[in-house]
């Protein structure tokens, strides 16, 4: 297909771009990234239903693999509360088009995610050409690290948080009398909200990295403020997971994890910027 052939280069290779010449390859990356995305999306639609009852749905299956996980976790430790409950929750659509338009919108999500690398490389295929030598050896393997990062916040968005939220709503009652029915909407939408959220939070370490590179942050300033970090991170833990301490923490570990790897990243990026610097200055 000609549209995957249409690069950011102009005519002449010694002839810088003026700004509508990268506006026009700007536009070719996006429209190479929307048709992945879409023939992503197509393929998934296909099987939809299957796609929508065991991997959307899955979180609100009692048998859903995650529970069985946390389960024989609680029994080793011997840890009733790892045991999650059924699920007392019932689905129900309420528009006329409802459940197409769901279909299409889980098929175009599902489909941003398979394509995320392919849309990560054509983001790096515009900024490259506007990177020193140095700058492009330092971003070597961005695409793949991005990658592995957003899927692994995904994964465990969907493995670990959207279990716990799930079971934990949609059994929660003010009242026996009420009874939790759900639109199939509301309920993508949870699903949706934390698996995209949390595939970019994992993007924090590439984050300080790159900041870090460019001397905007500093290792320090986040060693500063680990404290208020951990508070933050313990009350997003506390918020979306069970109301018992051996579960918030269960989400609390990762997150800081994550903070204490970043802060490693800054370090080592501040390093190579200041060897950078000696050496240009011995030059």
């Amino acid at each position: 297909m000609s549209v995957f052939k249409k690069t950011a280069e102009p005519v002449n290779p010694n002839a810088e771009m003026g700004f509508l010449d990268h506006i026009e390859a700007l536009r070719w990356h996006i429209v190479r990234s929307a048709v992945v995305i879409v023939i992503a999306a197509i393929a998934v639609f296909i099987k939809i239903e299957w796609i929508f009852d065991r991997v959307i749905l899955g979180p609100a299956h009692n048998d859903f693999v995650s529970y069985k996980w946390f389960c024989a976790l609680g029994r080793f430790f011997h840890y009733d509360s790892f045991c999650l409950s059924d699920i007392k929750m019932e689905f129900q659509n309420t528009a006329v088009t409802g459940q197409f338009m769901m279909g299409m919108s889980s098929s175009m999500m599902i489909g941003f995610i398979i394509a995320f690398p392919y849309v990560l490389w054509e983001l790096w295929r515009f900024i490259k050409p506007a990177l020193k030598d140095t700058e492009v050896r330092a971003a070597k393997g961005i695409v793949f690290w991005c990658s592995l990062l957003f899927f692994s916040g995904v994964m465990f968005a969907y493995f670990i948080i959207a279990p716990y939220t799930i079971n934990f709503f949609g059994n929660y009652q003010l009242s026996p009398k009420f009874k939790n029915v759900i639109t199939i909407d509301n309920y993508y939408d949870t699903i949706s909200n934390l698996t995209l959220a949390l595939g970019l939070v994992f993007e924090l370490p590439m984050v300080v990295y790159f900041l870090s590179r460019i001397g905007i942050l500093t290792p320090t300033f986040m060693r500063e403020k680990r404290k208020y970090a951990v508070l933050i991170l313990f009350l997003l833990a506390e918020i979306i997971t069970p109301p018992d301490l051996f579960s918030c923490l269960l989400v609390f570990f990762p997150l800081y994890a994550l903070f204490e790897i970043s802060v490693f990243i800054s370090a080592r990026a501040m390093t190579a910027r200041l060897n950078k610097k000696a050496t240009e200055n011995n030059d």
